[in-house]
């Protein structure tokens, strides 16, 4: 006799954010997860935004009758929300500012672009989208004045004391400054030409002389160091003459002292020239270009591009940031900055490594991520002030463990989550709660978990596993959209369906960064997923109370999320 036959439950339908466009298996139910999510799709909002950057598209922005065409034709495939950056990382303005200079020209080696210093290409972007019935944000980068290839451009320059201050090091020997003139190095075909003048000995493990060498001597004899050992070189002038005076056995190891450094004046440092986020004078700039924008232009919102940010772990470590924590803490810092945190420095080639953290390490990420989320706050207030109905919002890169370096907690304040750093006080410093919506940098190739798989690649790098975790992460304190990057679909038009599957599963919308990035083919794309029109839901009124008051009674009940899952993403994507 057969055992009774066993009926296995149907598995959940798999939401399809785009049923016309080719099916993708998804990760459900982990991927449809969250009141947003749920409400979203009740209601039938989806954000559809395609941002524009400033600098990458003056040719297409410095005319009325250019501008006219474009929303048109943002509005014809489907999108309903424009984007547009106003203020670069030059820290120039687009529109005619009170408080900036207006961008005029931007050069590039291929070309030069102009902007007429009398046209204003925001009066007529809003005049346009308000015709078409699209929604305007309007896009700032925050803490960056300056851009590295143009070092004579930017109010950072103009202002150095407005540049956030890095957390260096010196290496010395006996108070002589490794450099140019005094280096150490393990492979003397590196060194540089050598004279008579020059004077080099050999050091051990552990810092003894154990030879002496003319500098011509070691370019001939090309001796390998020890092993672990290393050659200290005085290419000449006093570093040689106190060299000289060195005998066999005597220990020679470097000392690594702190020096802080103002970013503009690093002779190697990253495109934007970051500004020091405790300066007064900083922030009010900023939420008085916040106010001019708001008040005076017909607009449904402000966003913050990825310069909402520090420059990087070492900074800022201004004598206003000091004072600032040493406020926090309601007491001095005895060792600064080594209670901190110090760099370890690694031997024979003294090149330095990574931070080893002090006593006050956890506070000072707590304290950085606080700062911002002060000053999300004062911005929210700022706008909101103007004009209530303003929506007020963030970007961000995807991967979440990056941002403590960078003082950036843009999940909700109450995220659980297996993550070294989120302690009680840091979680408490998101700022999700605070914006209207946040848009996060899902820049992966591959759309979805099962595509990875396929394709025998880590799962983490995958738009659907970055959406899904910046939808728990925001954990339905506001709306999520995943931004993808539109360079990444050139001829892979297949592809970019995908992802939009994926993208507007994960999350409550999509932005597209940017109109500069060959955008043309990809339109019919846009057309035929878009077809079926929706309102974006930072648009809906109501929605997000709705949200919120949904959020509040579940978390009232007690019940506990499930996990949030964690994937590898890659380090950077986004930012």
């Amino acid at each position: 006799m057969f055992p009774p036959a066993i009926t296995l439950a149907q598995p959940p339908a798999q939401y399809q954010p785009f049923p016309h466009l080719p099916y993708v298996s998804l990760d459900v139910p982990h991927t449809g997860y969250g009141l947003a999510q749920q409400l979203c799709q009740e209601r039938k909002a989806q954000g559809r935004l395609l941002w524009v950057d400033a600098t990458a598209n003056i040719d297409r922005v410095n005319t009325a009758e250019k501008i006219q065409t474009l929303v048109a034709k943002i509005k014809s495939v489907g999108f309903n929300t424009v984007v547009f950056d106003v203020k670069p990382i030059l820290g120039e303005t687009l529109y005619p500012s009170q408080f900036a200079p207006k961008l005029t020209e931007w050069v590039r080696p291929w070309a030069t672009y102009k902007l007429p210093s009398d046209f204003d290409p925001l009066k007529v972007m809003s005049a346009e989208c308000r015709k078409q019935g699209l929604s305007l944000i309007i896009a700032f980068n925050a803490f960056s004045e300056g851009h590295r290839e143009f070092p004579k451009r930017g109010l950072a320059v103009q202002k150095p004391e407005w540049q956030t201050v890095l957390y260096e090091t010196t290496v010395a020997v006996e108070g002589n400054v490794l450099g140019e003139k005094l280096q150490i190095s393990t492979d003397t075909s590196k060194l540089p030409k050598l004279t008579p003048e020059s004077y080099a000995v050999a050091l051990d493990k552990d810092g003894k002389l154990t030879a002496l060498f003319e500098g011509v001597a070691l370019t001939a004899l090309a001796p390998k160091p020890s092993d672990g050992g290393a050659f200290l070189v005085a290419v000449g002038g006093s570093e040689a003459s106190w060299l000289r005076s060195k005998k066999l056995g005597e220990a020679l190891r470097p000392t690594v002292t702190p020096r802080f450094v103002k970013l503009g004046d690093m002779p190697q440092r990253q495109i934007p020239l970051i500004t020091n986020p405790h300066h007064p004078d900083v922030r009010k700039r900023l939420l008085d270009i916040l106010a001019e924008v708001a008040g005076g232009y017909d607009i449904e919102g402000v966003i913050f591009d990825d310069r909402l940010r520090y420059a990087t772990l070492n900074a800022d470590f201004s004598d206003l940031a000091r004072q600032d924590f040493e406020k926090a803490l309601g007491k001095p810092v005895e060792s600064w900055p080594e209670d901190i945190f110090r760099w370890e420095t690694a031997w024979p080639d003294v090149s330095r490594r990574w931070p080893v953290p002090g006593p006050l390490y956890e506070k000072w990420l707590t304290f950085r991520a606080q700062t911002l989320k002060s000053f999300v706050a004062d911005a929210s207030k700022t706008v909101k002030a103007i004009k209530p109905q303003l929506s007020f919002a963030t970007y961000v890169g995807s991967n979440y463990p990056d941002y403590p370096d960078l003082g950036a907690n843009w999940a909700a304040e109450d995220l659980q989550a297996g993550l070294h750093f989120l302690s009680d006080d840091y979680r408490a410093t998101g700022w999700a709660g605070i914006t209207d919506f946040v848009v996060t940098g899902c820049y992966y190739k591959v759309p979805t978990l099962r595509d990875a798989l396929a394709l025998g690649r880590n799962i983490g790098d995958t738009v659907e596993a970055a959406g899904q975790f910046s939808n728990r992460a925001v954990g339905d304190a506001s709306f999520v959209y995943a931004g993808i990057l539109l360079e990444h679909y050139k001829g892979r038009p297949e592809e970019l369906k995908r992802t939009l599957q994926a993208a507007c599963a994960t999350t409550q919308g999509i932005m597209c960064f940017d109109l500069s990035h060959d955008i043309e083919p990809l339109w019919p794309i846009f057309q035929e997923a878009f077809k079926v029109s929706a309102p974006a839901p930072h648009t809906v009124p109501g929605l997000l109370t709705e949200l919120r008051r949904r959020r509040a009674e579940k978390k009232a009940t007690g019940k506990p999320e499930p996990p949030v899952i964690l994937y590898r993403g890659t380090s950077g994507t986004g930012f």
